[in-house]
């Protein structure tokens, strides 16, 4: 069979599912599991490639695989997906579809600058990146679950909010700067306010469930 199918590749398998299962549920109305299976997504993403660096014999086959696969999973995750949930929440019109498109251009144009950018780190050395170069794409699923658990405090001001953080995003995506990698400790909080998010989408989806029986 072609491709790589082991333990080092599972979670970014596993990412691009429950993300591609996410905007089925937001195209056929259900937007907070869509935005839950986004944050889902992005604690898979942040884990995989822990989890490949554990396995010290991968071939350079292996390693190039794992980086194509892992931008190819990202932007259908990441770029795709929270363009498909912004426009089933309302984002229309003109300007809206374009803040979409631009968002998803440019998560695009990261993503393969990354890989080529990666691949030439890699020959040169072993040694564990420390710094990503502009903002890193799965940032969006830490952001959008974030403004959509805010919704109720936002009222009116929502749908610009959404606008603001796909358009500023974006830019951030193809903006050269450095931002250091976060450490375990930040990690672990970045984890946690990502759990909190799915668990108060969770609660406000199941009590807007009940409220309809």
């Amino acid at each position: 069979m072609l491709g790589v199918y082991d333990y080092t590749v599972i979670l970014t398998y596993v990412s691009l599912m429950v993300s591609v299962g996410g905007m089925m549920f937001a195209v056929n109305g259900h937007l907070h599991l869509g935005v839950m299976c986004l944050a889902i997504s992005g604690l898979c993403d942040m884990f995989d490639g822990k989890i490949a660096r554990t396995k010290k014999n991968r071939t350079e086959v292996e390693k190039r695989f794992g980086i194509q696969i892992d931008s190819l999973s990202d932007i259908v995750c990441f770029g795709v997906g929270p363009a498909v949930l912004c426009y089933c929440a309302g984002i229309r019109g003109v300007i809206g579809v374009a803040i979409l498109m631009f968002y998803v251009l440019a998560g695009l144009i990261r993503l393969a600058w990354f890989n080529v950018m990666e691949e030439q780190r890699q020959e040169e050395t072993s040694e564990k990146r420390e710094c990503y170069q502009g903002l890193p794409i799965t940032s969006m699923a830490i952001a959008l679950p974030i403004v959509v658990v805010l919704k109720p405090f936002l009222g009116c001001e929502f749908m610009l909010a959404l606008h603001v953080v796909m358009l500023v995003v974006g830019i951030l995506f193809i903006t050269n700067f450095k931002l250091k990698k976060p450490k375990n400790v930040t990690m672990g909080a970045i984890v946690a306010v990502v759990a909190m998010a799915v668990i108060a989408i969770l609660v406000r989806h199941y009590m807007r469930y009940m409220s309809m029986m």
